[in-house]
């Protein structure tokens, strides 16, 4: 993977505007994709749908994924991803208000490699964004 993209799976415009505001703010220029709903995150994976011509291995670096997703939820969508080959070590950074036991234990359970609750502040979803940034983008080796 020669470009570090990021893809961010979230269906709500002010919580896509607030993650492209803060990687911005925290200096993180790499490619953004976004997908809007879950069915649109699996298209851009396994180059179906509108993303039928993607080169296949052209991968995001890493994947901030919501969990309450139109069409398909973002559960399904790290389910689906862990049963095939080419997707199943894609680092995938669940980024979520839900607050509940049952869905970080869900998404672990699913193979996600960190859960984060979305902070309400704008100045520590920063701080968050940057530091995930630094982790996933710069510090942490791919599989």
């Amino acid at each position: 993977m020669d470009t570090k993209t990021i893809l961010l799976v979230e269906d709500n415009p002010s919580d896509v505007a607030l993650t492209k505001r803060a990687l911005l703010k925290s200096r993180i220029s790499n490619k953004l994709i976004v997908a809007e709903d879950g069915e649109e995150a699996l298209d851009y994976l396994f180059c179906s749908g509108k993303y039928a011509d993607k080169d296949p291995d052209e991968l995001p670096t890493v994947i901030l994924l919501d969990l309450q997703l139109p069409k398909i939820d973002g559960l399904e969508v790290l389910k689906r991803m862990r049963l095939n080959e080419k997707t199943k070590r894609l680092r995938v950074v669940v980024l979520t208000s839900s607050k509940e036991d049952i869905d970080v234990a869900s998404v672990y359970d699913n193979g996600a490699n960190s859960y984060i609750h979305k902070p309400v502040d704008f100045a520590q979803f920063v701080d968050a964004v940057k530091h995930l940034g630094l982790y996933w983008l710069v510090i942490n080796e791919p599989a």
